[in-house]
């Protein structure tokens, strides 16, 4: 990363609460580094202190030790409302203000900034334009919360976001009550707008793969251990992203992208389209079945046809299921004969 281009550092930090006299530390001995214009997803398991980072991030809690600066400046030294102006922050908790309209809630976003009036400027007015516009939910503005989807309430909320105008937007688990399309629109509507706006952004997520797709870099986050950060790609292949599955059974696969079963399988006898022997090997992992070297599988394109050979028979079928059915029956009878 480009120091110059810091908005936030952290050096040597450790997190957590006090109780009195003791502090009960949480994590402790973290580096970090927050730039403009990029994504960052923070992933660990739960209950690991990301919620406590976020937290201490944000001003609501003071490190227990190290240093945490915000555009140079060190962040206890900057007032809340000072912080509030940088600082935007979408958390996990359900909206309750369904009477509001899209963009009355949107214009929230401009409380840091207006009188104690909260009257809003023509310049505000234009803010909020802008954001409901980033976020593709202009057309939105006059419906009430109570009366669009979850997808829809997230951008909403990302649109507030923007419209608090703050060089740092952190973001807990936007993803989390969204389905399989809006979870990717979202965070692909995130990298668009570290892009375009140059705004700084955190994500709290478990979804690897989408973080692995859209994020410029990764915080991998452990219990009792430093961040593991770097980009996604630099962490996959120096099997660092590995440190979200340990003991758990799993492993990230460098070849597809996804989270798989570590146990070892021979799947070198599949020969055909690229595509093809891909899908077939997807699917031949997820059924648990191991190749012997006996068998080998040929696949042809247009139509699709596999032909299975060994031990002096050969079979073809036309479709992926009909592959799994009779390599279960011959595997089965190879183990009762």
């Amino acid at each position: 990363m480009d120091k110059a281009n810091y908005i936030l550092e952290g050096k040597n930090v450790a997190i957590g609460y006090r109780k009195g006299k003791y502090p009960l530390k949480v994590s402790e001995h973290l580096d970090f580094q927050l730039s403009a214009g990029k994504l960052t997803c923070l992933l660990g398991p739960n209950g690991v202190g990301k919620s406590t980072l976020i937290k201490t991030l944000m001003g609501q809690l003071p490190p227990l030790a190290g240093d945490i600066t915000f555009a140079g400046i060190p962040l206890h030294q900057q007032h809340p409302r000072q912080l509030a102006q940088k600082i935007s922050v979408v958390l996990t908790d359900r909206i309750t203000a369904g009477n509001l309209t899209v963009q009355q809630l949107v214009a929230l976003g401009r409380t840091p900034f207006t009188n104690w009036l909260g009257k809003l400027s023509s310049e505000d007015q234009h803010i909020i334009k802008e954001a409901l516009q980033a976020t593709k939910t202009l057309y939105l503005k006059d419906q009430l919360i109570s009366e669009i989807s979850d997808g829809q309430l997230q951008k909403v909320m990302i649109a507030r976001a923007l419209a608090q105008d703050g060089q740092l937007i952190i973001l807990d688990e936007p993803t989390a009550h969204l389905d399989l399309i809006n979870r990717y629109e979202t965070m692909h509507l995130l990298r668009e707008i570290t892009k375009r706006q140059g705004k700084s952004i955190l994500v709290v997520t478990h979804d690897l793969e989408i973080a692995v797709e859209t994020a410029d870099h990764l915080w991998i986050m452990q219990c009792g251990e430093p961040l593991t950060t770097g980009t996604p790609e630099d962490l996959i292949i120096s099997d660092k992203i590995n440190l979200l599955t340990t003991g758990s059974g799993l492993a990230f696969d460098k070849n597809t992208g996804k989270i798989r079963l570590t146990s070892p399988r021979d799947l070198i006898n599949i020969q055909g389209p690229p595509h093809l022997v891909q899908w077939l090997k997807l699917a031949l992992l997820k059924n648990g079945i191991t190749l012997p070297q006996r068998i080998v599988i040929n696949v042809t394109d247009a139509p699709p046809t596999f032909g299975i050979t060994g031990d002096g028979y050969t079979e073809t079928v036309h479709d992926i299921q009909s592959v799994i059915s009779r390599l279960h029956e011959r595997l089965d009878s190879d183990s009762h004969s």
